[in-house]
């Protein structure tokens, strides 16, 4: 392979500098801020923990006031003989107003619980964040390094023809063999396979990035540097320790456990509310009606209506419930050691992606130094080669190995620029610092506040108070052109 390919790993790959962009260019920060705002998955996680907070209103309803009322028409077909002053029909009304005093505690556990639950939540709403992220980055540095392998495999092809015809030029001539010839005609039959395969592999890369974002990649720019990464893996798993959302959310949810336990036990405990009703029954003129006109009874004034009202405490107290309550705390007493159990996984979890992550990052880095050693000794070797070669010391076929060599060395070097990128990115979601705010998204105002939903439901009471439709947030694809193999020219 000749010097032409140097540019084009250069212009393709140029390590990790923020460089300004043109106007119909794409950059990570302008990916990640359309995937924030239009990505399915992110926007049915929200939804979901809308969803989550809404159990707090749900267990406080539990120890609020609550009021029945109740209507009833009735006709009497059949009357007893001996009762004169039996109604043929009536309408019944009644109101009744509870109120909880206590109930063991049931009420303010659950609550205690649901809002743990939230806050466990809103963790996991910040890993999926994170986990769209990484895979919008992913996405991101796969077009990068497949654009830049089509382009290397297109000049690998370029160079091999060119190498051909020189080769069959020199074999008319009696200076090469016929196997020279078939070896420079095979290595461009595998270069040009290898080009539709690259071609295949950015098709793909590209229908993913827009399957993610939403949108289709255009003239992808070279990354932004990476903030704060770690300078040893002991600095990043106590950050991850701290800031892991998944490790929050199961703490969280272990807490949420613990209080689990105390509202099973309120079972056993008593129950005591506040009562007061208001009946009315009207008779419709029908009380006494048979026997009002009898001459031989005496005068009756048949009240047709009549009215009550009712206030008091009530006390339940439960003696004895066939061993239910016991279950119900044994059973949450087991959820909740679990939950605690579920807490060192995700302790354990999360050390490892985070040791795993930084050594990733770090063997990537090696690999891009080692590759970039490669490249140059290996364009060295190619050149002294040809030369050899036009004086008889080399084969074509060492001339052949020798651009080989040149091109495996270039595609690692563009694979571990790739790796070293996706794996810092990764380490930096593993330690919770990968999400909106991290990436400095918060200046287009699109920061989605978890919180605000929260506070807004918290202490609502109206039995009627309802959203908007549900409603689509995420963008569709369908309209988006199939992509192509094309490579941005300069």
């Amino acid at each position: 392979m000749g010097r032409g390919a140097r540019p084009a790993i250069s212009a393709l790959m140029a390590g990790a500098a923020l460089v300004a962009a043109p106007a119909s260019a794409d950059t990570l920060r302008e990916a990640l801020a359309e995937a924030y705002r239009t990505n399915p998955n992110l926007q049915a996680a929200r939804a979901e923990q809308r969803a989550v907070d809404e159990g707090v209103p749900i267990e406080k309803s539990a120890g609020r006031p609550s009021v029945d009322a109740s209507g009833r028409y009735s006709e009497f077909l059949n009357q007893s003989s001996t009762s004169f002053t039996a109604p043929e029909r009536a309408i019944t009304a009644n109101v009744d107003l509870g109120v909880p005093i206590y109930s063991g505690g049931a009420v303010k556990n659950a609550v205690r619980a649901a809002k743990e639950r939230v806050q466990a939540g809103q963790a996991d709403l910040r890993a999926t964040e994170s986990a769209v992220f990484s895979q919008v980055v992913a996405a991101y540095m796969d077009v990068i390094r497949n654009e830049a392998i089509v382009g290397l495999a297109a000049n690998q092809v370029d160079v091999l023809s060119t190498n051909l015809q020189a080769t069959s030029d020199r074999f008319e001539i009696g200076d090469l063999t016929r196997t020279d010839v078939a070896q420079s005609e095979s290595r461009l039959a595998i270069a040009q396979s290898d080009f539709r395969s690259a071609q295949a592999n950015l098709i793909a890369a590209r229908e993913n990035y827009i399957a993610l974002v939403g949108s289709a990649p255009i003239d992808l720019q070279p990354p932004p540097p990476l903030p704060g990464l770690p300078d040893n893996p002991d600095v990043a798993v106590a950050a991850a320790l701290e800031n892991n959302p998944d490790l929050i959310a199961a703490r969280e949810r272990a807490e949420a456990a613990g209080y689990d336990i105390d509202v099973a036990g309120a079972g056993r405990l008593p129950r005591v509310s506040l009562f007061t009703g208001y009946g009315y029954e009207n008779f419709l003129g029908t009380r006494g009606g048979a026997v009002i006109d009898d001459p031989t009874l005496p005068d009756a004034d048949v009240s047709q209506t009549s009215a009550s009202v009712t206030a008091g405490v009530s006390v339940s107290i439960p003696i004895f419930q066939g061993g239910r309550p016991a279950a119900l705390q044994r059973q949450a007493q087991a959820r909740a050691s679990a939950a605690l159990e579920g807490v060192i996984a995700a302790e354990r979890d999360v050390i490892a992606q985070v040791r795993a992550a930084y050594s990733s990052w770090q063997a990537s880095l090696a690999i891009i130094e080692s590759s970039r050693s490669a490249v140059a000794a290996a364009e060295l070797s190619l050149e002294g080669v040809r030369a050899e070669n036009s004086i008889g010391n080399r084969t074509i076929l060492d001339v052949l190995n020798a651009e080989q060599e040149l091109l495996n060395a270039q595609v690692e070097l563009v694979t571990a620029r790739r790796n070293a990128y996706v794996a810092g990115f990764s380490l930096l979601a593993a330690m919770g610092r990968a999400e909106a705010r991290d990436l400095g998204l918060d200046g287009d105002g699109l920061l989605y506040d978890p919180q605000i939903n929260f506070e807004r439901v918290e202490g609502k009471w109206f039995d009627w108070d309802r959203d908007p439709a549900p409603a689509v947030r995420s963008t569709r694809t369908v309209d988006i052109p199939a992509q192509d193999a094309d490579i941005p020219r300069e």
